[in-house]
């Protein structure tokens, strides 16, 4: 049967476990969760990136805490210190995502249904890029997980970029699995790649476009001199899970196409 009281700690597992039709599982969740809406209503939050409510957690008496990454180590000795058994993943790839969710669905007993799920959101990639090889031309992008200091994109958006038609302008750094390794001491590297597109996903604040087309020697870069600046939402981009496969996916891939028609 699997665990049968969860706490969710990142928006990933909350939205995998729902679309599994497990959702009566879910004691608790990420203060962060929006996807699905129902389960931003209907669950208690107990817990943000960073830190968490511990007795609030304890008071749920969860037989399994799911959580991500370092971000969340102190989380998670906090509440193995207290008996409760963590998962903590670590993926960052979107071959990493469709694991996760294969290997979420095993570990609550579903292992069928989530190889289902997990081959259909394969399809919707595959789909998405078979479109892009009909693409005219393929715009060079640059992702901004971040503004102050500025810090690139992590590998499953890179990836992500490439399956919609676009060339991912610092592959180099997005295989970096923290964010401090992907940070720029100036904005001079994104001026020398030129990038054609330039999308935004400043977690927890909105992207200021207007600022970033105001950074110094920045109107020299294609993508500011042609106003290709987007905000993707960091819900839909930012969370390692089916949302970044599936909607997050659509919306770069949208604006590569909208790009990639209008070049004479």
């Amino acid at each position: 049967m699997g665990p049968r009281r969860i706490v969710c700690l990142t928006e990933e597992p909350t939205e995998t476990l729902y679309a599994l039709g497990q959702s009566a599982r879910i004691v608790g969740i990420s203060g962060f969760t929006v996807r699905p809406p129902q389960a931003r209503r209907d669950k208690p939050k107990v817990s943000a990136f960073t830190s968490a409510k511990v007795e609030a957690i304890l008071a749920l008496e969860p037989d399994l805490a799911i959580g991500f990454s370092d971000i969340q180590a102190d989380i998670a000795a906090a509440l193995i210190r207290h008996g409760v058994e963590v998962w903590i993943s670590n993926h960052r790839s979107v071959a990493g995502i469709l694991d996760y969710i294969r290997r979420l669905g095993a570990l609550v007993g579903e292992a069928a249904q989530a190889l289902d799920y997990a081959d259909r959101l394969q399809r919707g990639l595959d789909a998405v890029a078979a479109q892009a090889v009909a693409l005219p031309q393929r715009p060079r992008v640059y992702f901004e997980e971040w503004d102050t200091p500025i810090i690139t994109g992590i590998q499953w958006v890179a990836e992500l970029i490439e399956i919609a038609g676009g060339i991912d302008v610092f592959p180099e750094l997005s295989r970096q699995p923290l964010a401090r390794g992907r940070i720029l001491a100036d904005g001079a590297p994104v001026i020398a790649r030129a990038p054609d597109i330039i999308l935004g996903s400043w977690c927890g604040k909105r992207f200021r476009p207007e600022r970033v087309a105001a950074r110094p020697g920045w109107q020299a870069i294609p993508a500011v001199r042609d106003g290709q600046l987007h905000e993707i939402k960091s819900p839909l981009i930012l969370q390692p899970g089916p949302a970044a496969l599936t909607d997050g996916l659509r919306a770069i891939a949208e604006i590569v196409q909208a790009w990639a028609h209008r070049r004479p």
